[in-house]
């Protein structure tokens, strides 16, 4: 039996971007960014600052770092990404989105469930904490009117 090169783990696409809530998407914009180098992390602190103000958007832009920082130390593995501009959600952008979302709606249990797919469980607390501070300054930034959900079940 030969053996076949192994696709990275949380590569996989699941789905698309525009199939995100805009906190769900603008997590997984910033997580992209922030891994891309010094000049786009640069640009998303500008970002914050510009949409959110400077103290708002400095906190924003710090809870990111620490929440970077300690997926990239503490995580079971590397959290895999797209490209910047890819259309694509990977499996562990996926998450991380989801992730962001609870912790942003309040549900802090399930925040820390799925934060320990990401990180050991003694620093799962941590990015809980670090996660709802910035899925609450996306929130923000999301300014977009909800679509309303069609009368019917039926899709297509």
């Amino acid at each position: 039996m030969s053996e076949q090169p192994r696709q990275q783990r949380g590569g996989a696409p699941v789905g698309f971007m525009d199939e995100l809530s805009g906190i769900e998407a603008g997590a997984v914009v910033c997580l992209r960014r922030w891994f891309d180098g010094p000049e786009a992390r640069a640009g998303v602190r500008a970002d914050f600052a510009r949409m959110l103000g400077t103290g708002h958007g400095s906190a924003a832009a710090s809870a990111l770092e620490d929440i970077c920082t300690l997926c990239a130390r503490f995580g079971r593995r590397p959290l895999m990404r797209h490209h910047a501009t890819c259309r694509c959600l990977g499996a562990d952008e996926a998450c991380f989105a989801n992730f962001i979302a609870l912790a942003a709606d309040g549900d802090r249990e399930d925040a820390m469930l799925v934060a320990t797919l990401l990180v050991r469980a003694d620093i799962a607390p941590c990015l809980v904490t670090l996660a709802e501070s910035l899925g609450l300054a996306l929130r923000r930034l999301d300014r977009t009117p909800s679509v309303p959900e069609p009368a019917s079940d039926t899709i297509h």
